[in-house]
């Protein structure tokens, strides 16, 4: 097991566990390493510190994922977040790259009031709080293409 730290084209870093180094590079060429603050699937390896696990003390998620070795709990919260993440996106629009500008409009009774979702750079977020806006982050999940 190695630990990345991580650092998406937007400038948010955090960190993942990789079965091994082969493994984030596969993942990485096929888009699966996402940013989990804007899903941008620009990720680059930021400075690190490599740590090793044994395999003896972690369990595979749920769904066989090659993703990372998680222990139960870990296995349990992806999976709510996985659920929490479905009912949003059926309950919601997508509105793309134009959700800033869309819940502006909404905010300011020109376009209907609804449920949607988009992409937005963390300082257009930041605006929109700002504003008064109230958003929500939709979380997401590394390897399940989110």
């Amino acid at each position: 097991m190695i630990l990345y730290r991580l650092i998406c084209v937007e400038g948010h870093e955090f960190e993942s566990w990789f079965k091994d180094s082969a493994a984030y590079d596969a993942q990485s060429a096929r888009g699966a390493v996402a940013c989990p603050f804007c899903q941008s699937a620009k990720v680059s390896k930021a400075v690190m510190a490599p740590n090793i696990l044994r395999g003896d003390r972690l369990s595979q998620s749920s769904g066989g994922s090659d993703v990372a070795l998680l222990d139960e709990q870990h296995a349990a919260l992806r999976a709510m977040i996985r659920e929490l993440r479905e009912k949003i996106v059926t309950a919601t629009e997508d509105v793309g790259d134009k959700f800033p500008d869309e819940a502006r409009r909404i905010q300011d009774g020109e376009s209907q009031a609804r449920a949607i979702r988009g992409r937005a750079s963390f300082e257009e977020a930041k605006a929109l709080l700002e504003e008064g806006i109230e958003i929500l982050p939709i979380p997401g999940l590394l390897g399940d293409g989110n």
